[in-house]
């Protein structure tokens, strides 16, 4: 048989860049297989502590918020009563002068004064009290009244038979507000019921007969 007769041995086919792994190779991927569930653990455990590091700075940041509208609101709050009552000591030591003009008026009118002069001064009172009006002042209801120690200054309590107890029955000054606040407390007779008197009486008579 001649050479061209013998079959032709072809060579193997290469691999397409594909080398067989060494031993070292395969441990290094097994390693890295084997730990991989952990690196997933700590990445939990991180996004974890970074989620409460978020929360916390979030309630932080909420709280700031309420304190700074808080701050705002009172400084505003603060800033209208300044403005409101800038005028309260002014007000206040002007009060006994409305005083002086009303005992005025008043005794006039007891003595049946007419004239010029007394139709002046209650000009003047009118419109002194207008003006305060215009600054908040506002007098304080006091006759009738249930007695209210908030705006009320007792200065004697006595008999009645028609006023409820503790009701106002006199003034002996009034009392005013400016806006809502309490200016000038008004100072006031309060009435007491009879029997009062008449407990205190058979207390007085049954310890005398005790004794």
């Amino acid at each position: 048989m001649s050479t061209s007769d013998q079959p032709i041995q072809e060579d193997a086919p290469e691999s397409e860049g594909l080398t067989p792994c060494s031993s070292s190779e395969q441990k290094e991927d097994i390693a890295q297989e084997t730990t991989l569930p952990d690196d997933i653990e700590t990445l939990r455990q991180d996004l974890k502590a970074k989620t409460e590091e978020a929360d916390t700075a979030h309630d932080k940041y909420l709280r700031l918020a309420a304190e700074f509208d808080n701050y705002k609101r009172r400084s505003q709050r603060d800033q209208s009563d300044a403005i409101k009552f800038a005028n309260e000591k002014l007000i206040k030591d002007l009060l006994p002068t409305l005083d002086n003009l009303e005992r005025a008026i008043q005794a006039a009118q007891e003595q049946n004064l007419t004239g010029p002069l007394l139709e002046g001064v209650i000009l003047t009172h009118k419109q002194f009290l207008e003006t305060l009006t215009k600054l908040g002042l506002q007098q304080i209801t006091s006759p009738g009244e249930p007695f209210d120690p908030s705006k009320h200054q007792a200065v004697a309590q006595v008999e009645s038979d028609t006023a409820q107890p503790n009701t106002v029955i006199d003034e002996y000054q009034k009392g005013y507000f400016l806006h809502e606040r309490i200016l000038r407390p008004a100072m006031v007779t309060v009435a007491k019921s009879q029997s009062d008197q008449d407990t205190n009486t058979n207390s007085e008579q049954s310890c005398t007969e005790g004794g």
